[in-house]
């Protein structure tokens, strides 16, 4: 199993750089940052300097959009990165949710998303793409290779991930859901003729290493209500009990009331008091180092190939050292 470690890009950038160059030191694999230009500093800026100060860590951001940017620059910026270093990114792309809505644009459509994602690694590779209409190619471009995962929760959107996506992201670390949706994600992708275990599975989730199980609970509430957005807009589509998505997904956002996007992904987030206990837990990985390689071990047996810690607490350090000295030795033993 590889493993990811995924920050915000606060400032100082120098601290981002530190922690990503630490997780290497530890055996992970992975660098990914949040993507949104208003509430963080530009992520693409900040992978130049992680990939400088690092040897075989791959990086990309978890997740960008089809919407900040134009496709082409995603791609030139994506390519240049690959250029100087290697070949060591990774375009993690989804809807967009904070980028899009802290700037007043509602996210993107599935088929936007899906137009994307063949434009932006089509581009990024070298090849020719149609971008609003006209031919497109870079020139300078050589031996590129971008994977592109998608991060998705609904049907149509796990569907779409599997007919297109290299990889899938899912941001929580419930066996159950996890399950459901891989299974749905690696259907499509043989529904559309691919090879389903071709695809990356990657599950992203705070973890927090200790024994104070209650402090852990609040140092990683924030998340319940990072993903209790995807989950409202999943309401407000498909319906409570609908059967088109589990009810162990959207029950616990029945008294989510508004969300402050200023928050987003912090610990004492005062929008995410709805998140009950039994959520967190589920969500999170969370308690003493056996506590995480039992349920690592029980991701890993589900397919999922990558374990990305969401690092938004305070214990950022140790639990990067407890990864890297107990926990990825046991999962990669």
């Amino acid at each position: 199993m590889d493993f990811g470690l995924v920050l915000q890009t606060d400032p100082p950038a120098s601290q981002v750089v530190g922690l990503m160059r630490r997780a290497e030191r530890n055996g992970f694999r992975y660098g990914w940052t949040f993507d949104s230009a208003v509430l963080w500093q530009e992520p693409f800026v900040i992978y130049s300097q992680i990939l400088e100060h690092t040897t075989k860590l791959h990086v990309g951001p978890m997740v960008t959009n089809p919407g900040t940017r134009t496709w082409e620059v995603t791609a030139s910026t994506f390519a240049t990165l690959n250029e100087m270093y290697g070949n060591r990114t990774v375009c993690g792309i989804g809807r967009g949710d904070s980028a899009m809505r802290v700037a007043g644009r509602k996210p993107n459509t599935l088929a936007r998303l899906g137009e994307a994602i063949d434009v932006i690694r089509d581009l990024a590779e070298g090849r020719e793409a149609l971008v609003d209409g006209n031919p497109v190619r870079i020139p300078w471009i050589r031996k590129g290779r971008l994977p592109v995962w998608m991060a998705a929760y609904g049907p149509k959107a796990l569907a779409l991930a599997g007919q297109k996506a290299d990889g899938f992201i899912l941001q929580l670390a419930d066996p159950f859901l996890t399950e459901w949706m891989v299974k749905a994600v690696r259907q499509a992708a043989a529904d559309a003729g691919r090879d389903p275990d071709a695809l990356t599975i990657c599950v992203a989730a705070p973890a927090y290493v200790g024994d104070d199980l209650a402090h852990a609970r609040e140092q990683c509430r924030w998340f319940g209500g990072m993903v209790g957005n995807h989950v409202a807009d999943l309401v407000a589509k498909y319906g409570e009990h609908s059967g088109m998505v589990p009810d162990e997904l959207t029950a616990y956002i029945k008294d989510r009331h508004g969300y402050d996007y200023s928050h987003h992904g912090r610990s004492g987030n005062p929008d995410t008091a709805f998140v009950p206990d039994e959520i967190v837990d589920r969500f999170c990985l969370l308690g003493p180092a056996e506590a995480h390689i039992a349920k690592l071990r029980h991701l890993r047996d589900l397919g999922v190939d990558q374990f990305a810690v969401y690092n938004m607490h305070d214990n950022r350090e140790g639990t990067i050292d407890a990864y890297g000295s107990e926990i990825i030795p046991a999962l990669n033993a």
